[in-house]
């Protein structure tokens, strides 16, 4: 997020629209306008509210209509600050301009990816697990291919996912009909199993207590409780699939910070690859979160109750529902993969680590336990007692700071606040001073 009132502005009006529609469509139930006669998506009909990210968007731009000259400080949505290493953004550029030239220009490219990217994937973060080539589908980013996956998967599957965990996974089950009716008491979806993922059980589900689920979302490191799981509790989670019969899809977006012995893959788990998909993002990795770029890796092995091999019908979506990512991102992917590439990346991702101490640091400093933030670029802060939506508020009003309610990433959210370390670094100590004032 921009650091300007006329920024935020203007990248935060657009989530104004849905409350604007939203009049209109009250308007229509009137009888003052024409309506067709299609029905709505009875779907589309279960979903709560808003989005988690537009609904804090929408009320940054209320915060600065009321406070127009605040400096506000972005720690919400995860969105990547640091400029993109010359060496990938020139790659870029220069194939840009190859367009312009009869010898340079490209058309429409393989649906599955640039054969030379999906092979420096596997070679690059799959070297010692056997990931083919032929595996990796690239695409224009991993939310994006968890909606295409959870078409692949229909609406008769069951699906269990933590609890707290990233939005997109609940919102696109209810889209495409596998969850019941949202119950107001419980803060949950009626056919969705939310397993508890809390401090007290090392941010991992009692597997013994588990129902069997069709489909299990899993994320490591966690967003957000920045949690990554440790390689005695992935094989667990490998074992139960394997004796349920279940598919795990597992994000591993925010492996690239992960600093201690935690498995960056779940292939990296003996047995994984006859239960597990596993998707990923250049977006955190090397701040491609405008420019659009991922992967997802779909084993031979994996197959269907009947039999047949899902690669080749998450292969039918991909070529159905997708034409190739951009060429010139993917261009700009192979420069991260190659040497100069990679190791500037990661000197941006050290960066964000640096920035989440800092922000741990002063969190701890004021008496709140904090989680997350060492394997992760998020922090997860409990205020005890506290409604995290008030906090949100409370926040915002009095250091013009912008984090996120833990609730809206589950029911076992509340009490928390995911704090994001993407930022420059002057805003990330400003931002710690200002807390600092606000729990002296």
């Amino acid at each position: 997020m921009y650091s300007s009132s006329a920024g935020n502005s203007m990248l935060c009006r657009n989530f104004l629209q849905p409350r604007i529609i939203q009049a209109s469509y009250k308007t229509q139930k009137e009888g003052i306008a024409c309506n067709t006669k299609v029905p709505r998506n009875v779907n589309m009909e279960k979903l709560q509210s808003a989005y988690l990210f537009p609904e804090i968007s929408m009320r940054e731009v209320q915060h600065i209509e009321k406070y127009p000259d605040a400096k506000l400080i972005s720690l919400g949505i995860g969105d990547t600050t640091e400029p993109i290493p010359d060496i990938i953004a020139s790659s870029m550029a220069n194939y840009a301009r190859s367009l312009s030239t009869a010898e340079g220009y490209s058309g429409y490219g393989a649906e599955q990816g640039n054969k030379a990217l999906r092979k420096a994937i596997a070679e690059t973060f799959y070297r010692d697990v056997q990931v083919k080539e032929t595996e990796v589908f690239v695409s224009d980013g991993s939310q994006c291919d968890i909606t295409r996956l959870q078409l692949l998967l229909g609406s008769n599957v069951s699906i269990a996912v933590q609890d707290p965990s990233f939005p997109a996974y609940v919102d696109s089950s209810v889209i495409i009909g596998q969850a019941g009716d949202f119950e107001d008491k419980t803060g949950m979806y009626g056919n969705i199993q939310y397993m508890k993922c809390l401090p007290k059980n090392n941010f991992f589900p009692d597997l013994a207590t588990a129902s069997r689920s069709d489909i299990i979302f899993f994320c490591s490191p966690n967003n957000p409780t920045g949690h990554a799981a440790t390689r005695q509790q992935l094989e667990q989670l490998v074992k139960f699939a394997k004796e349920n019969g279940s598919i795990i899809i597992f994000d591993s977006a925010y492996a690239a910070y992960i600093s201690d012995d935690s498995p960056r893959s779940i292939f990296e788990i003996p047995g994984a690859r006859e239960v597990a998909i596993e998707v990923s993002s250049f977006s955190k990795f090397a701040g491609f979160t405008g420019i659009r770029l991922g992967w997802t890796v779909v084993p031979e092995e994996l197959s269907f109750s009947n039999g047949f091999p899902v690669i080749n019908d998450f292969n039918r979506i991909v070529c159905t529902c997708f034409n190739g990512a951009s060429n010139i991102a993917q261009a700009g992917g192979l420069a991260c993969l190659s040497p100069e590439g990679f190791a500037s990346v990661h000197s941006i991702i050290k960066c964000y680590k640096e920035n989440a101490k800092i922000l741990l640091d002063t969190f701890s400093s004021l008496g709140l336990k904090v989680y997350g933030g060492e394997n992760a670029p998020y922090l997860w802060v409990h205020f005890p007692g506290s409604k995290s939506w008030d906090i949100f508020t409370e926040i915002l009003e009095k250091t013009h700071i912008i984090t996120v309610p833990g609730s809206g990433f589950g029911p076992e959210g509340e009490e928390f606040m995911r704090i994001s370390a993407f930022g420059h670094r002057e805003s990330i100590i400003e931002a710690a001073r200002r807390l600092g004032n606000l729990y002296p």
